[in-house]
This record gives structure tokens, sequence and C-alpha cells, in this order.
């Protein structure tokens, strides 16, 4: 008798949820377009608006450069930038710092996504004041919220997303949650990089508690934690965000420059196309053999950057550029771009 053998239909498995994974894979995409093309004064707003269109909505969003404070000193926002809040939010959040449970679960737990949400509330009477971080919330309309906090490396500050739905609007979801915890950290290390292009000093080994950079108008993009203490100290009322006007005023008719802060502390500007990079120069670093600009051009070639794109960079002509990589070359004592790596690593 002839023997048969049965075989069972192959199982049809569960399709995995593609849609909120292709939703990322795109709006990553986005973002490194942004990343690579949007002025530095605009790249983080128009990243957390690829954020909001393509894979969260909110209605308002917060962020910004922060300290979880100490035993001394409350926490404290030192820069940052909004959608949909008020011009006095920061001002706002730094008098209640203290009471900020939420904020401070944030900073305690780096890189974890954390939400809240609180049930609708009458709005304020126009004019109050908000007294409390409740009054705090419902005046701004914060009624859900979800952020992240992560370390900003070498800067001694933290770098924080905060965003929020108004009333009558539903909670933010678990998968929310996730697209949001993956989202940041490429934000944050595409925002990193900017930085380092635009730094003097050698990619990725700058002093970044002791650089800042801000716009033609003194709004800060970055700052480093020595560069808001020395702003804080010479300024006692000085609330972060913006140069202090006082400062703004004098500044050096000709950069780059200097500028006595307070005792000895003395800041370093320079133009950087059109932004202006403030440093505060370490009293035991050697002088570089390079002149700023010369350094900059240089290590931008360093990592791959073309005549163009570095001229883009620096609000330079390529054939200036050209002239510095030169000069980079004969002073460094080096033939081709594999030795000016390695020449660089030794400023």
């Amino acid at each position: 008798m002839q023997a048969h053998t049965t075989t069972s239909a192959p199982q049809r498995l569960a399709a995995p949820a593609f849609g909120p994974l292709r939703a990322l894979s795109a709006s990553l995409l986005q973002l490194a377009a942004v990343a690579r093309t949007t002025p530095p004064q605009a790249m983080l707003q128009e990243a957390l608006d690829i954020l909001r269109t393509s894979l969260v909505g909110f209605d308002t969003a917060w962020w910004g450069e922060v300290s979880a404070g100490h035993a001394d000193a409350p926490p404290r926002n030192w820069l940052h930038g909004s959608i949909g809040l008020s011009k006095s939010f920061a001002t706002e959040w730094n008098a209640l710092a203290m009471a900020d449970v939420f904020a401070q679960q944030s900073m305690d737990r780096l890189g974890v996504v954390i939400r809240e949400s609180a049930d609708d509330v009458p709005d304020l009477p126009a004019g109050a004041m908000p007294v409390d971080i409740e009054a705090f919330c419902r005046r701004h309309g914060l009624y859900h919220c979800m952020a992240i906090t992560v370390a900003m490396p070498r800067s001694g500050l933290m770098f924080f997303v905060s965003m929020y739905r108004g009333p009558g609007q539903p909670n933010f979801t678990d998968q929310e949650a996730a697209l949001f915890g993956e989202f940041v950290p490429h934000l944050l290390g595409h925002w990193q990089h900017r930085l380092e292009q635009l730094q003097t000093a050698p990619a990725g080994n700058g002093p970044w508690d002791s650089y800042a950079l801000a716009d033609g108008a003194g709004q800060l993009l970055f700052v480093g934690l020595r560069v808001g203490l020395a702003l804080d100290a010479a300024y006692p009322q000085w609330s972060g965000t913006a140069l202090p006007a006082a400062l703004l005023d004098a500044l050096p008719a000709t950069l780059p420059g200097s500028l006595l802060l307070v005792k000895a502390c003395r800041l370093r500007l320079e133009a950087c196309g059109p932004l202006l990079a403030i440093s505060i120069p370490s009293p035991h670093a050697s002088k570089p053999p390079l002149a700023p600009r010369e350094l900059s051009a240089a290590t931008l070639y360093a990592h791959g950057h073309s005549y163009k794109d570095i001229a883009a960079t620096l609000g330079l002509t390529p054939a200036t550029v050209r002239t510095y990589l030169r000069s980079a070359y004969a002073q460094l004592g080096v033939r081709n771009k594999v030795e000016l790596v390695t020449a660089l690593r030794r400023q």
C-alpha cells in the first residue's frame, strides 16, 4: 500500500504594524535633510514641526537647555524655543521650578519619556497670574504633557523637549511615546553635529561648557554652563534665552575681539557667518598655531565638507576657504587630509 504524506498549509503570520515604522523612517529622513540645509537658528523648530505633522500631534511645545538644580540653586531653564507658548513661559517656569515634580522626574530619568495628564478644568480669569504649578498649567493649557530630557555631553547642561495638549484633547498614547522617544535622540545627534561644525575648536574636543552661540539679534542657540554662569554673575537680572542687552551694546566694533565680564572672566567673541560665537578661553590653553577662521575651515574640511559647504557655513567665499586651507596645511606641515585630521586632534 502506497504511503501518503500530508502537509499542512503554512500558517499566515500576523502582519506587523508597518505604518508607524514607515512614518518614523520618513520623519527621520526629513530630519536629516533639515539638519543639512536649514540655518541653525531655525533647525530645532523645523525639526519639531516634522514631529508634529508626521508622528505625534501636539498643541504647544517647549525645548531647550536646563540644569537640574541642587541644594543651593533651583532647576533653571537657560535657553529655549517654543511653539504656541507665551514669551513669559520660561521666566514663569523658572520661578516655579522647585515645585515642578514632573520636570524633576524627567531630569532624574534621562533618556526616558514620561507622561502626565490632568482633567479639564475651567480657564483662569483673564489677567490672573499663576501662583503655583497647577495654576501655571491651567494658564498655559498644559493638560496632557509628554517630555524627555537627555544629557548634552561636556556642556554641563541637559537638553529637553516637552509637548502639550490642551483641554478636550486625548492623552498621549504608548505608541506616540515610543515614536517620540526614538525621534528626539536623532534630533539631538543632528544638533550636536551642527554645533561641532560651527565651533571654532576641533570638532568633538572643544570645551562645550565654555562655549555659546547666538544669532544676529542675540538669541542664544546654544550655551554651555560656564558661559551661562558668567553671564548670570555679570548681569544679575539676566533671565537667559537671549544675550543681555548691555552685552550686545558693549560688543567690540570689530571681530574677533574680547570683552571683560567680571574679575578675570573674559569672553572671546567671533563672527561665525551670520552668527556670534562666544567662548571663555582656558587660562591653561596654549595659543593654537592657526587663526580661528583657518581652524574652522580646516576642521570642517577634515570632516568631509566641500569648499562650497564650508563657505556657506562660515559665511565666506569658496576662494577664501581655499586660501585658509592652504595656510592651514602650511602651518601644520601636512600634505593630505589624513595628516590634517591627525594634526587637528593635537590642537
